[in-house]
Formats: C-alpha cells, sequence, structure tokens
C-alpha cells in the first residue's frame, strides 16, 4: 500500500484529464459514527489556481483552523452540501443514508463536475459523474480534505444549533458521538426525536424508558 502524504495534495486531481479546469469534485462525509443527529456529505471543487493553504483532514485541525478554512474554501471553490436527517438514517440504515448524502452534495453542485473523488472504499450509486473511491481520501487529496471540513463545520454548528433545543444531553461538546458523558445523559433523560433510534445504545434507552418503574 502506498504511504500517505505528509499532507493531502492535488496529484490525484492532476492525474485526471479534466483538473486543469477545475472540474474535478472532492467528497466526504461527517456524523456517519454519532449516536444523534444527521449525517452531512459535502463536495468540493477548487479552482486549481486558488487552492486554500493548509487543507487537511478535518480530524487533524483545530475547531478554530476548521473555521478559517471552511471560510476560504466558501470563497474560492464551488461547494454542495447535503443533509440526512436521523429519522432517514432509521429508515436506510446509515451506510446508504451516507452514500445517498454524499450524491446529494454532488448534485448541490452549481457546476456539474466531470468526475468526483470519493472517500472511503464505496462510490455512491447514481451520480452525475464518474468517479472513485479513495481510501483514506482527506489524507491524500486536497479536494477531499476540503469536503471533509465543509462537512465536519456543517454539522457541528448543526449539533450546536440542536443543542439549545435538546439541552442537557451536551450536543454542543460531543456532536452527538457516543461519549461517557452522552451515554449518561441518556441513562438519564431517555431519548431525544435527535437519536437515532436504530443504533444500539438509543435502543436500549429508548426500552429502558419503556419498562414500569
Amino acid at each position: 500500500m502506498l504511504a500517505l502524504p505528509v499532507q493531502p495534495d492535488f496529484s490525484l486531481e492532476t492525474a485526471l484529464p479534466n483538473a486543469t479546469r477545475g472540474l474535478v469534485a472532492g467528497v466526504d462525509e461527517a456524523g456517519r459514527g454519532p449516536l444523534a443527529g444527521p449525517v452531512v456529505a459535502a463536495a468540493v471543487m477548487l479552482d486549481p489556481a486558488a487552492i486554500p493553504n493548509g487543507l487537511n483532514d478535518s480530524k487533524k485541525l483545530s475547531a478554530g483552523k476548521r473555521a478559517d478554512l471552511f471560510d476560504m474554501i466558501c470563497r474560492s471553490a464551488h461547494v454542495g452540501v447535503a443533509a440526512v436527517s436521523q429519522c432517514q438514517i432509521d429508515r436506510m440504515n446509515i451506510r446508504a443514508a451516507t452514500l445517498y448524502a454524499m450524491r446529494q452534495a454532488l448534485e448541490a453542485l452549481a457546476v456539474t463536475p466531470e468526475h468526483a473523488l470519493v472517500d472511503g472504499r464505496d462510490v455512491p450509486p447514481g451520480l452525475c459523474c464518474t468517479a472513485d473511491a479513495i481510501i483514506k481520501g482527506d489524507a491524500r487529496s486536497v479536494s477531499i480534505a476540503a469536503a471533509s471540513i465543509i462537512a465536519k463545520v456543517t454539522r457541528d454548528r448543526m449539533m450546536h444549533a440542536a443543542s439549545r433545543f435538546y439541552p442537557g444531553y451536551g450536543f454542543e461538546r460531543h456532536m452527538g458521538y457516543g461519549t461517557a458523558a452522552h451515554l449518561d445523559a441518556l441513562d438519564r433523560l431517555g431519548a431525544s426525536r435527535l437519536h437515532r433510534a436504530s443504533f444500539a445504545p438509543v435502543a436500549k434507552a429508548i426500552e429502558a424508558s419503556r419498562k414500569p418503574g
């Protein structure tokens, strides 16, 4: 297996014949693992002549750096975002919901890409363009890294907003992930409408709330 670069670069994009026209989109998601909230996907078509400095896998960046890069990406690139709610996740399953969100994010772009680089092992079905799945793509491609930043910041802001309507769970801190504090809140408060009922810890909390006494 090829070693990962120190930072993602534009080499995967430049290997494609349409890269110089800026018609390659990077696609990534945020929120596949949490117990609550939507899964959010983003598609980003960078301008090869105006790639923001410092793009990297969103998990390797501070919240402040992600916010700065979010603004730079939105100013210099085509961006598409889509979210699939917890209700849809429960109906579809998280894998299908994630792939659907990725497809919707690509379709939300103002300009249709000629090719997409998708983080992970799967190419979503029914895309508007050809695509490759890139394992650890957010560490290899700046386009995918940019998409990971857009998806992560968007979802974090959604969860911050949700915390005002669902207080006590700590969504503004853990963003819905299954931390010890979140699991404790589930035990105390039960599941909210924002929780994914098909996920085992949430299903357990729902079942417990139905037991008498």
